[in-house]
């Protein structure tokens, strides 16, 4: 998938000026390897700064979705495929990582625990060329239906075939019984997210790299245009298959993550509500860039470990901030920040903290009263056996009072006007800022 720092060559801020045609390979290659170098420091040091278990648990967590959300953006971000089931392999490959571990542990094979994501991603791929010689043959709208059907089925099955998928209970295993290597017995959490980590890194820098071959540059066009890719002398059907299987692994590759992570598998790995969670990080994250899904799968594990301690309402705060950005950010976080980007290389972007500054408030008005009145109606209309009195950030109130929802409704209805009336000075201050910076590229 092409990233928008590739595409903006082609925008208006590359037009602005000449660019060297010719560029040394030592600082071409050094700009590929040093994100990932930075990237691998960043994992290794993360737990010598946040040291809790909680801390740890929740990045377990993160490099797990990360590689999951990578996985589904090869199919919608790549190729243009908006899947409603790839839950189904990111979960067939914990089931078969599970019994795999429980085979190696029992007949104590030579196979260390480091390994067992091999497992999962084999088993991902193999279902994939499976399901996806079916799904794949249409695009689309019926291949999103095609592909719920088989989520459903599957996920139907897991509750009838009870041998391998262990009913409700789901199947366990222990991954310290296994062959130790360099004495890790895998049972701190810090041991588990070292291999967690390593595993993420090594799939990024796959997935990363299939986007820059011809493949996937096919997949670009086959999500453009098919009908141009056929009349250039390619199978549009076979490109997508391709994709499908590729994005199959790396998420059976995901699920075998989780089941070493958790020890377990049960038939919510397969759920819709899986395949849910990983479109909403894809698409808050955002399918314009390959670091999109990334930054996504870090937000929506960080707002789920978090706002589920807060709230018991956090799914509905989850969607509302995907409509958000379906309606107003289209590109995600990730394209919403790489906007910045020619504004920061010229030294344009301090213009717009005046006005952004000047929305914040309204903004923060905004989210305090739109919160209190779901949490307020949440109390009413759900908890009104546990009493009507409650408490928003440390403030106690009675929500069967009026002032209440009045205050409540004010804010709301205050800070979205306020927000409106400044959104014409954000706008002013964007395109001052892109002129100047035009001008200064010239």
């Amino acid at each position: 998938m092409s990233d928008l720092a590739d595409i903006a060559p082609s925008g208006s801020f590359a037009q602005a000026g000449p660019r060297p045609s010719i560029r040394p390979k030592g600082a071409g290659l050094a700009a590929q390897v040093l994100p990932w170098l930075a990237a691998a420091g960043i994992l290794v040091a993360a737990p010598l700064i946040f040291t809790s278990g909680t801390a740890l648990t929740m990045m377990s967590l993160m490099g797990i979705m990360v590689v999951f959300s990578l996985s589904y953006n090869m199919l919608l971000g790549q190729t243009g495929l908006l899947s409603f089931g790839h839950a189904v392999y990111y979960g067939l490959g914990a089931f078969f990582t599970v019994h795999a571990m429980n085979v190696v542990a029992l007949n104590r094979l030579p196979i260390p625990l480091p390994l067992m994501p091999l497992v999962g991603g084999l088993a991902g791929l193999a279902f994939g060329i499976l399901f996806g010689a079916i799904s794949t043959k249409r695009a689309g709208t019926v291949f999103a239906m095609i592909s719920l059907g088989i989520a459903e089925l599957v996920s139907s099955g897991s509750h009838i075939l009870h041998s391998f998928f262990g009913g409700e209970e789901g199947i366990t295993a222990n991954r310290t019984k296994m062959l130790r290597v360099f004495d890790l017995s895998f049972g701190p959490q810090i041991q588990v997210y070292y291999l967690i980590a390593v595993w993420c890194l090594i799939c990024a820098i796959a997935m990363y790299a299939i986007t820059r071959t011809p493949l996937g540059r096919l997949c670009n066009a086959v999500r453009e245009n098919p009908e141009r890719v056929e009349f250039l002398g390619y199978e549009p059907q076979a490109i997508r298959i391709t994709a499908f299987c590729l994005s199959a692994m790396f998420a059976g590759v995901a699920g075998a993550l989780a089941a070493i992570n958790f020890e377990i598998a049960n038939s919510a790995y397969l759920g819709v509500h899986q395949s849910g969670v990983v479109l909403l990080a894809t698409f808050i994250g955002g399918i314009g860039t390959f670091i999109g899904p990334v930054v996504g799968a870090v937000v929506v594990t960080l707002l789920q470990v978090s706002l589920s301690d807060l709230t018991e309402v956090w799914q509905l705060y989850f969607g509302l901030l995907f409509i958000a950005i379906v309606m107003f950010a289209p590109g995600g976080i990730a394209g919403l920040a790489l906007m910045h980007g020619p504004l920061l290389r010229a030294g344009t972007a301090q213009r717009l903290l005046p006005a952004y500054l000047l929305a914040l408030g309204p903004f923060l008005l905004l989210l305090a009263g739109v919160i209190a009145l779901i949490e307020m109606a949440f109390r009413m209309l759900v908890k009104a056996s546990d009493g009507t009195e409650m408490s928003l950030i440390g403030i106690p109130f009675d929500a069967a009072h009026l002032l209440p929802w009045c205050v409540a409704a004010a804010l709301a209805v205050g800070g979205g006007l306020a927000l409106r009336a400044v959104l014409p000075r954000v706008n002013a201050a964007w395109h001052e800022a892109s002129d100047a910076a035009k001008e200064k590229l010239a």
